[in-house]
């Protein structure tokens, strides 16, 4: 979760505090270094951007920080060790490299720098991305294996034929199982752990629109199939906020069997979008058994969407989704009121990749006793943050603020803890089950007059 202003170092414009997601940033930054030009010689007006750029990074953590102690990092001293091997950088992305360790110093979530070549807009006129195509898959690590968890109606996956359950072996030229060991073992002992396993194969699922990939899986009867996709456009619209790059925003609402409300999005983006047909599908459940709120590898985002849309399952009284704090005091996340008020039972989905502003309402609704929680516990991605460019044209996103929930919970480094643990397995995927949502239904359905 992020609150703060966006503006950029060599302008003025600045907007009101908001909430941005970190998660989206990790997994496009991710699929941008993995599609970096070759490096090249720099320039000498390009190396003193770099070191100009480490020393901006190094005064805005010591300037902006919440805690001033900074956890009791010796600041300085890190600043003499790393700045040097900035000076001697060879390409901006070596530089990168040691902006980034200094960053983890600090060992916190919402800190990293985006590379240029992502964070400039890639053609503004057709509002394209280096995300703005996908394969049309997502996919979680379960037992050790990357399995396909949900394949998009009429996207390249399902016209190949590639079904939820499938184990994906390859994507390119990336040995997934061996590339899933080796980060099990640098991410171990990590509370982000899971997530960071998913991202290894999440990050690589989308890319450039029209590019192909090839992917190899291996299907429900151990046969291998490898299938050429080209990538199709992202479902959504993409989405600019202030210096943030360009993210494909998308929201989906339905009845399931007529009797309860489900709604699913893929951040807390595009207000002017989103929040019209948020608030057009509470309407139109206001006479269902319940309601399914899926959040499911949602990355978060702006924070006047969370606190308006728990209006419409809170009748407010003053009631919070928690507060954050800053240098330079404390800001209440206070619920927005709504026309009208959802008075029926409410179950949330999470998992490992529900992070920052979507665990911030998830656990604000658990804590007000209005939802109970099923899946798999969260990221623990949960800190006030602002987004910059630098001097060298990279992004930087920093810490200003620290976040606890309505009943004081810190969710950093620890994440939110499902009232029901469910977890998909192949065994249920490959039936085309959705072993988390069931169990929500059933929740609902049990407490329904017969």
């Amino acid at each position: 979760m992020t609150v703060g202003r966006l503006r950029t170092c060599c302008g003025k414009r600045r907007s009101q505090a908001v909430l941005r997601a970190c998660a989206g940033l990790l997994v496009l930054a991710a699929t941008a270094c993995a599609t970096l030009p070759a490096a090249r010689p720099l320039t000498a007006i390009e190396r003193r951007l770099n070191v100009d750029s480490f020393d901006y990074v190094w005064t805005t953590v010591r300037d902006k920080h919440f805690d001033p102690m900074l956890g009791g990092v010796d600041w300085p001293a890190v600043r003499r060790e790393l700045r040097p091997r900035v000076e001697r950088a060879r390409s901006a992305n070596e530089a990168r490299v040691v902006m980034d360790e200094m960053l983890s110093r600090l060992k916190q979530s919402h800190f990293g720098i985006i590379p240029a070549e992502f964070y400039r807009d890639v053609s503004a006129a057709r509002n394209e991305s280096p995300i703005g195509g996908t394969t049309g898959l997502d996919a979680r690590v379960i037992g050790g294996r990357a399995l396909v968890t949900r394949v998009a109606p009429g996207s390249p996956a399902d016209r190949a034929g590639i079904r939820t359950g499938w184990e994906i072996v390859r994507l390119g030229n990336v040995d997934v199982p061996a590339r899933l060991k080796r980060a099990a073992t640098v991410y171990a002992g990590r509370h982000d752990r899971e997530g960071m396993l998913d991202l290894v194969v999440v990050s690589r699922l989308g890319g450039q629109l029209g590019s192909s990939l090839a992917v190899t899986l291996r299907d429900g009867t151990g046969r291998s199939r490898m299938c050429r996709l080209i990538l199709a456009e992202a479902e959504g619209r993409m989405v600019r906020i202030g210096n943030l790059p360009p993210v494909p925003t998308w929201i989906r609402t339905e009845r399931l069997d007529g009797r309860t409300g489900y709604v699913t999005f893929n951040g807390f983006m595009d207000p002017v979008r989103l929040m019209p047909l948020f608030n057009q599908a509470m309407e139109s459940f206001m006479d269902t058994d319940g309601l399914v709120i899926d959040l499911r590898g949602n990355g978060g985002g702006l924070g006047a969407m969370p606190v308006w849309m728990a209006g419409w399952l809170v009748a407010p009284k003053g009631q919070t989704l928690g507060t954050a704090t800053m240098r330079e005091g404390t800001i209440n996340l206070a619920i927005r009121p709504r026309p009208r008020t959802y008075e029926k039972p409410v179950a949330v989905l999470i998992d490992e990749l529900a992070v920052s502003a979507a665990e911030v309402f998830a656990q604000g609704l658990k804590d007000l006793g209005r939802a109970r929680l099923f899946g798999r516990r969260t990221a623990g991605i949960v800190l006030m943050s602002n987004v910059e460019k630098l001097p060298n044209g990279d992004g930087f996103q920093y810490v200003t603020g620290s976040f606890v929930s309505p009943k004081g919970l810190v969710l950093e480094g620890v994440g939110v803890v499902p009232d029901v643990e469910v977890t998909h397995t192949r065994e249920s995927l490959l039936a085309g089950r959705d072993l988390v949502l069931e169990a929500a239904v059933a929740w609902i359905r049990k407490g329904v007059p017969s």
